[in-house]
């Protein structure tokens, strides 16, 4: 049976350094959910709307990965959660803007061998077993985020603000502007880690500076 890891492949995606870098994030299969609200401010995590999203999310996950075991030979991991948050002009996250106004938007990577049709048929499978109204809004999409800087938070979600102003200081120090939300990869379960030891990958899509002013 073959192994298609993206971890191994992704990794310059999911494993940046504490330091702010720049990196060019291809086209790739997500499953996603829409939603709105604020995040919670503590090591709980997000909002009682998202964590309902995650709860439609790795039931299709999983059950896309059994199909790709049985269906096509290939054992492909469950990637982690990421979220795109959006507020403010252009979808850009602006802290002035009071968070419960924010929106959202939650992610899985998937293999690049799921198809359209094999996440309904996942979809529709989970359904089955645990009828969910965010189930109903759960798709299937194709997206590149293209350039973008992104850098590794260490600790409580509440305080990545001083990293995420360490980002937009690289990003704006090489001539460039943020395009989009807010994204973010949370490669710790605050469930289980310390609120110190949580990791998170922040991630702001990017474009240059003299084509965002020419647009606004």
């Amino acid at each position: 049976m073959a192994l298609r890891d993206l971890r191994p492949e992704l990794r310059p995606l999911y494993a940046p350094g504490r330091e702010p870098s720049l990196v060019d994030v291809p086209e790739l299969a997500y499953l996603a959910v829409d939603g709105s609200g604020a995040p919670a401010e503590d090591a709980a995590g997000p909002s009682s709307e998202f964590q309902q999203a995650i709860g439609a999310l790795y039931p299709v996950a999983y059950t896309i990965r059994f199909t790709l075991q049985r269906e096509l030979g290939i054992r492909s991991p469950v990637m982690p959660l990421e979220a795109v948050w959006f507020a403010g002009e252009g979808g850009i996250l602006d802290p002035s803007i009071p968070p419960s106004a924010w929106r959202w938007r939650a992610l899985l990577v998937v293999a690049d061998e799921v198809t359209a049709e094999m996440a309904e048929r996942a979809i529709a499978e989970a359904g089955r077993k645990r009828p969910g109204a965010m189930l109903d809004r759960l798709r299937f999409e194709r997206w590149r985020e293209g350039p973008a800087a992104q850098v590794l938070h260490v600790g409580p979600y509440a305080q990545e603000r001083a990293t995420v102003e360490r980002l937009l200081a690289f990003v704006a120090g090489r001539g460039l502007a943020p395009r989009g939300g807010h994204h973010e990869i949370y490669l710790g379960d605050p469930r289980l880690a310390a609120p110190e030891k949580l990791r998170t990958v922040l991630r702001q899509a990017v474009e240059p500076a003299a084509v965002a002013a020419r647009v606004r």
